[in-house]
């Protein structure tokens, strides 16, 4: 899977190329302009919760007030977000940072605009954890060793904290056998055996544990303090050719984001609008924490992480990354 990473990041650099000699209008990494100015934004997103603050902040109004009418599209994980977003499909993105991080670190032009998501930082009460089937035999995440556990994506940040957590535990993960599975296909997954455990976040989270799972770790709180799990990102050619775009979007993703963390009764609602989670289930999901900034600190001990796990050929150019 090491290899569709690098597929994507070399199809990525490929559309820089062809955008670069002017291959489409669409790939320019502008956003078309509508009525009265307004500019038409894609953003390429995932629907879990992550997200929620982006989709309130539509609702709410704070992106039309800045000029801007987004249309959100929903894809796996940051490793498929990220191609889209250098070929000028989306403006903008959502991704977990370790993507990011293996991107850059490849020569995908790509730089973080705004925070996305954090850890809440409490072990057995974050957003997202690693399952297991409720009769499993593991019991904690030193039993993952040579184990099949799902992710959404492969080297991602998810099978970063997944071996983390097994390091942390005294156990030795170089032999778990990661397999990719969405998000919302994980419960069932679990239910039915096809994989012995999985990082999922919520709501997925919330829907396995409804069926039976068992949280065994919580990796993001594995990996580093107050983690800032992902952010929102743009093309180098976006942010160098539409500045006033970028910063636009940046404040409304700021005022989304503490909007989010001022009301979570207003986070849980909005999730039956994209998710498949039930309006009662929802009540009950443990929401992230949604800061403004993100932590470098955290983002530094994944980079860290990275290079212990082989998840990097070259080292990040942290600097360049997270302006």
């Amino acid at each position: 899977m090491h290899h569709r990473l690098s597929g994507l990041v070399i199809a990525a650099a490929t559309a820089v190329a062809l955008a670069g000699c002017g291959s489409s209008a669409s790939s320019d990494g502008g956003a078309e302009t509508g009525e009265g100015g307004t500019a038409q934004v894609k953003v390429g997103v995932i629907p879990i919760l992550d997200v929620a603050p982006l989709y309130l902040g539509e609702k709410k109004g704070f992106f039309k007030e800045r000029g801007i009418e987004l249309t959100l599209e929903s894809g796996q994980g940051g490793a498929v977000i990220v191609p889209g977003v250098v070929s000028g499909q989306f403006q903008f993105g959502f991704s977990n940072v370790t993507s990011l991080m293996v991107a850059h670190s490849q020569g995908v032009p790509i730089q973080s605009v705004a925070n996305g998501v954090a850890s809440t930082g409490k072990d057995g009460a974050d957003f997202g954890g690693v399952a297991v089937a409720k009769d499993s035999g593991i019991k904690s995440a030193k039993d993952l060793a040579g184990k099949k556990v799902a992710v959404n994506t492969l080297k991602n940040i998810s099978d970063t904290a997944v071996r983390q957590s097994v390091r942390e535990a005294g156990g030795d993960p170089k032999d778990i056998e990661f397999t990719e599975l969405a998000f919302d296909q994980m419960p069932a997954a679990l239910s039915e055996g096809r994989v012995e455990a999985a990082l999922l976040v919520e709501p997925a989270l919330s829907i396995a544990k409804a069926q039976g799972a068992r949280v065994i770790a919580s990796s993001f709180v594995d990996a580093a303090p107050d983690l800032t799990v992902a952010t929102y990102f743009t093309s180098d050619k976006t942010a160098r050719e539409h500045p006033e775009l970028v910063k636009k979007f940046t404040e409304a993703m700021n005022e989304s984001l503490r909007y989010a963390d001022e009301h979570p009764d207003e986070v849980r609602e909005i999730l039956g609008s994209y998710t498949k989670i039930d309006a009662k289930l929802a009540e009950s999901l443990t929401l992230p924490r949604w800061p403004t900034g993100t932590n470098r600190e955290s983002i530094e001990k994944l980079a860290e992480l990275g290079r212990k796990d082989g998840v990097f050929t070259k080292t990040p150019d942290l600097d360049a990354l997270f302006r």
